[in-house]
C-alpha cells in the first residue's frame, strides 16, 4: 500500500495557531518589509537594545550619511516599528512594543513541533 496523504490531512503539524486575516496581513507586511533591509534591521536591533536611543548615537555606527540614516529611520517609523521624539536638535527613538508583539506572535514557533517528544 502506498503512503499517500489523505485529503485534508497535513503531513506535518501546523506551526501557526490560525491563518492571518487580510487586515492583520496589511498591518504586519509593512513591518516585515521595513526590516528586510540590512541597515534598517541593524538600526532596529540597536534601538531595541536600550530603552531609547538618540539619532546622534545611531549615525556614527554606519558608514552612511546622516540623511541616509534619517531616511531609514523614517521607514521604520512609518512602518509603525518605532516612536520618535524631537528634543532640541536631536531625535530620540524607542521601539513600539505593540508592533513587536504582533511580529513576535508570528515568529513564536516552538522549537519542538506539536505532537513530538523532545
Amino acid at each position: 500500500m502506498s503512503k499517500q496523504a489523505l485529503p485534508g490531512v497535513a503531513c506535518c503539524p501546523p506551526i501557526a495557531a490560525r491563518p492571518m486575516d487580510a487586515e492583520q496581513a496589511a498591518v504586519v507586511a509593512p513591518m516585515f518589509k521595513a526590516l528586510g533591509d540590512p541597515v534598517r534591521l541593524r538600526l532596529m536591533s540597536m534601538i531595541a537594545s536600550v530603552p531609547e536611543m538618540c539619532v546622534c548615537d545611531l549615525t556614527p555606527a554606519f558608514d552612511l550619511s546622516g540623511p541616509t540614516i534619517s531616511h531609514h529611520l523614517k521607514v521604520l517609523r512609518e512602518a509603525g516599528l518605532v516612536y520618535s521624539e524631537r528634543r532640541g536638535t536631536w531625535v530620540w527613538y524607542r521601539v513600539r512594543p505593540e508592533a513587536f508583539r504582533q511580529l513576535g506572535a508570528l515568529l513564536d514557533i516552538s522549537a519542538t513541533p506539536a505532537g513530538t517528544v523532545a
